[in-house]
This record gives C-alpha cells, structure tokens and sequence, in this order.
C-alpha cells in the first residue's frame, strides 16, 4: 500500500531550542490518539511527520482522531511514489484525472538538496505534463495559480516523493499538556466550553468547576450538561478532571445578606474563590472564564476589574473581545453547540434582580459582602464537591468517580480552620 499521511506541525516551528520538546509531546499525542487503529509508528522526516495506514478503510478515522490533536497545522492523505520525474508524473497525472477539476495548479516543496530540479522548475514540468493528459481526455482544464480549484501537491524527500491533492485542516496551536494546569468555570453555556478549548489549543492543561443549583420543573439539572461537554473537549487533551459544586446553599446566602442589584457579582466572586481552592487542589496557575466583554451585565469592564481586586490568581478570560457569532462559530467546530442547546438550570440566572449593577466598584461590592461569612461559604461549597475523571483510551472516553485526595485534605484543613460551616436561615426568595 502506497498511501502515507503527511503531518505538519503549526508553532513548533517558532520554538528554537525547545522545540525538541514540543515535537516530543506532538509524537506522543499523535501515537495516544491512534493507539487503538491500523497505523505504523511515527516517523520524523524533514520536518514533517509521516504515518503509513495498514488498512486503506482505517484512514477516515484516522483523518478524525488526528484533526483533534493540538499543535497539527494539517494531514495529508498522500501517495510515495520514487521522486525521479518519470516515475512521478504519470501518478500526478492519475490523480489529477480522478479530480477532473476545471482549473488547477501544482506546488511543489523540495526538502531533498540532492534533487535535480527546483521547486519553480518540478511545478512548470508536472504542470505540463498533467495538463497535457487531463486535455488529451477531452478536458478544457486550464491552469490557474490564484485560488486553484484543485491543487496538486508534492513534497520531495530523500529518495521519495509524496503526491496528494486533499488535505484535512488541524487544530493548530501547541500540543496538549506542554503550559501547565488552569481551572476553567464551566457553566453548559457555550462560551465557557470555547473558553477552555482556546486555552487548551494553547497547552493548558485544562480541569473543570462546574456550579449547579437543584433543577426546576420546567428544565433539568444542568450536571449532565457539564459532563457532556468534558466528555466531548477530552480527546483534545486526552484526560480531564471535573468538579460539581453544589451552589445553592451559597446562594441563597448571597441573597439573603446582600442587595439585590449585587447579587449576580457577588455569586461570581464566590466562584471565583471557590475556583481558586480547587486549583489550589489542583496546582494549577489560574482559572479561565468565559466573559466577553459586555455581553451581559455582570462582564462589563467595570464588573469584571470589582469581581477580581483582590484576587491572587491571574484569570483568563480568551473570549474577551469575541462576538456570539465568533463564539457560536468555534463551538459548532469543536462539538459542544448542540449539547449547550440543550434546556438546562443554570445557577447564575436564579434569583436575577431586576436592575443589575453595571458599573460597580470593588468598595461596594466589599461592603455588599460584609454580612457573609466568606470562608465558611466557600468551606461549605467545598465540602459538598464532588469529581469525576475522564479519561480517552482506544477511540472513547471513559468516566470514574474521582478521588480528589488533595481537595479532601483542602477541606478538612479549612474545617479544623474555620469549624463548620454555618447556614443562616433564608428568605424564601
């Protein structure tokens, strides 16, 4: 079998001297996403990875898996042929004739310093000789070299060349797992899931806080909404951890204490603490959130700088200067679109005031805090989480319950800190 994939890798070019590393963890990904398929091991040949499919009927799969692994710029299904041009031409030849395209073009990359011609000169003689063919078939093809509807691709390597005419785009970026541990808020809307998926394209390596509230009549509990979406970015970053915390007993807190214009700030500054444990937890270098900027009241500029005076882990926010159609764009593309469709609860939006603040300074929302007992608040979210493990093995992804052995001893420091943690009556509100 002639056919070979052709993998080119996006920044790694970029790294300098650390790009053995990354081009490490780039093998390694690709070798965890194929491990279950027909294929041959990774070989690294001038600068490009190539893949040799033992089952022609395996390639579409394999085409998926890899189109979900970071730091891929595209894969081509090609087939070696020798690179001599008497031997190469006649298969540019077939190939182009299975296209039978109106227009075209040929571009050549030559990667071999012992070749006879250049780049320029292997475009003009393929050019000729497949026009030449595809015109002696009654075709009234031409040449075209801007925006070609078909273009012919050839890469020569040492002793060999790789001829392919398709290419399946990739994720780009930087591999999995090469930028250090974040925690994202995700929420089963969908900027939270883009929001972690922009942060995972760049190496994070990425856990999940999801905040729930008991669900209501009219839609369900937005837990499977959460799971859904970290079972669908796992095989992007090959294993993940999800949080559910329980908010509705710190909420009603929230209520109870505090104005009401206030409140939805106030539920993101608990969040946000919250979130801070766990990646404490974790180990992890800071949360990622959702926001763009003004979309709702609760992420204006002046919102978003009083939600976080004061807190000491830096926070992402890669959505904030995205519109919803760049949103609703990118979450069609990674797979979580028709899942945060779904009707589901969502904790935010309950007990919503009627006028929101807009403009609020860090002071007022200091004072607005001033009736709530804060670190048992957050003892209190922490003691009812619970975590899940995802985890992709041979084309699924599997879920356990976790044990989250540093958040359990977490809690039971802040208990024996704080003692236990204390519900006020509420309001029925």
């Amino acid at each position: 079998m002639d056919r070979v994939l052709v993998l080119h890798y996006h920044e790694i070019w970029l790294k300098g001297g650390n790009k053995n590393y990354f081009l490490s963890r780039l093998i390694a990904a690709v070798k965890r996403a194929l491990a279950d398929l027909p294929v041959s091991a990774p070989q690294f040949i001038c600068e490009r990875l190539l893949i040799a499919p033992h089952e022609e009927a395996a390639i579409p799969t394999i085409l998926e898996r890899l189109r979900r692994v970071f730091g891929l710029a595209y894969v081509a299904s090609a087939r070696e042929v020798p690179s001599a041009l008497a031997q190469l031409a006649p298969l540019a030849c077939e190939m182009m004739a299975e296209k039978n395209p109106a227009n075209f073009a040929v571009r050549a990359k030559i990667a071999d310093p012992d070749y006879a011609l250049n780049s320029m000169e292997l475009e003009r003689a393929l050019g000729r000789a497949v026009l030449d063919h595809l015109r002696a078939r009654g075709s009234d093809v031409r040449v075209k070299l801007n925006d070609p509807q078909v273009t012919c691709r050839v890469e020569v390597l040492p002793g060999k060349a790789l001829v392919y005419t398709d290419r399946v785009e990739g994720s780009g970026g930087l591999p999995a797992v090469t930028g250090g541990r974040l925690v994202a808020l995700l929420s089963g809307g969908f900027d939270s899931a883009v929001a972690a998926y922009k942060m995972m394209r760049r190496g994070a390596h990425v856990s999940f806080a999801h905040f729930f509230g008991p669900p209501s009549p009219a839609r369900g509990s937005s837990k499977p909404i959460a799971e859904e979406i970290v079972r669908v970015l796992t095989p992007y970053q090959f294993t993940s951890r999800l949080y559910l915390v329980p908010f509705d007993l710190v909420q009603r807190q929230i209520v109870a204490a505090t104005h009401e214009s206030y409140r939805v700030l106030l539920y993101r500054r608990m969040m946000a603490r919250l979130a801070r444990e766990l990646a404490r937890a974790e180990r992890a270098l800071g949360i990622i959130t959702g926001d763009s900027v003004s979309q709702v009241a609760s992420q204006t500029l002046h919102n978003l700088a009083a939600t976080d005076r004061g807190f000491d882990l830096p926070v992402y926010r890669p959505l904030a200067g995205d519109d919803k159609s760049e949103i609703l764009r990118l979450a069609r593309q990674i797979g979580t679109y028709k899942i945060s469709c779904e009707p589901f609860e969502d904790c935010c939006p309950r007990f919503m005031p009627r006028s929101p603040a807009i403009f609020a300074h860090p002071e007022e929302l200091d004072r607005a805090e001033v009736g709530l007992d804060i670190e048992a608040l957050v003892t209190l979210g922490l003691e009812g989480t619970a975590a899940l493990d995802f985890r992709f093995e041979n084309g699924q992804v599997v879920a356990r319950e976790a044990v989250a052995r540093r958040l359990q001893k977490l809690v039971a420091r802040r208990k024996n800190a704080t003692g236990p943690p204390t519900v006020a009556p509420t309001s029925g509100a």
